[in-house]
């Protein structure tokens, strides 16, 4: 996958992960379009990078998505890159928590449900260009759930099924599908799980270009290798280490 003079549009590319894949593509000769739901932080994002296009956009909003779609049609004609950036993660206990089932709802329609439905419609785009790809993030629990994000954990797994379906029913088409897996990084969205601990979101940022260069289709970042190792020897083993780790 070429790794220059692409048309890119990141969801939730105001901070963290998203703001760094961002900052190293538009560096590499990519135009980004960076999405986000609070127009202030938005823009003070897009102020520090170049070659950016900010748009406020809520993934989880037929009318916002329908909006976004119809402006990528009008003015970015060329777009050959989807990154599915944008996530909720919520701490919750499964045993005690009354709004289980409405925070579990939540975090599915967020990662799941809703990269489905931008992904079908931003695809007619995509396969019209020449090279192009989708890119969707998951997560190390992924492999193994942790109890502390149990209802992110089993959106993750939905879509890294997803994501590996929908890599067979687009390998006749010029979209190539990658998956990128990151273990705990240490952005402000995962502060209230340890993410101080985390790896700075610049490698993750810098493996997926490197998976890009070499066609690496599934990219499992730092600790998410040993995870994915240690859940093909022994499931339970990857339970226990994930729920484990201090």
């Amino acid at each position: 996958m070429k790794t220059t003079n692409n048309t890119v549009l990141i969801t939730g590319g105001s901070a963290g992960i998203g703001f760094e894949i961002a900052r190293l593509l538009t560096e590499r000769g990519d135009h980004v379009i960076i999405t986000g739901r609070d127009a202030k932080r938005l823009e003070n994002a897009a102020a520090k990078l170049r070659n950016v296009t900010p748009i406020v956009f809520d993934v989880t909003d037929g009318q916002s998505v329908d909006s976004l779609v119809a402006r990528v049609k009008k003015d970015f004609p060329t777009l050959n890159v989807l990154i599915n950036n944008a996530g909720h993660a919520l701490l919750y206990s499964m045993e005690d928590d009354s709004q289980a089932f409405e925070k579990a709802a939540d975090e599915i329609h967020t990662n799941y449900i809703s990269i489905i439905r931008l992904t079908e419609k931003l695809l007619p785009i995509l396969k019209t260009q020449k090279e192009s790809a989708i890119v969707n993030v998951t997560s190390i629990v992924a492999f193994a759930p942790t109890i502390a994000l149990a209802g992110y954990s089993a959106t993750k797994a939905a879509l890294h099924s997803y994501t590996q379906t929908l890599r067979l029913a687009l390998a006749s088409t010029p979209v190539k599908v990658f998956e990128l897996m990151p273990p705990l990084v240490n952005t402000d969205f995962s502060q209230a799980i340890g993410g101080a601990a985390g790896i700075p979101p610049s490698q993750v940022a810098q493996d997926l270009v490197n998976a890009f260069d070499n066609d690496t289709y599934e990219i499992h970042v730092g600790a998410t290798a040993d995870i994915y190792a240690l859940s093909r020897k022994s499931p339970a083993e990857a339970l226990v280490a994930m729920n484990s780790r201090g």
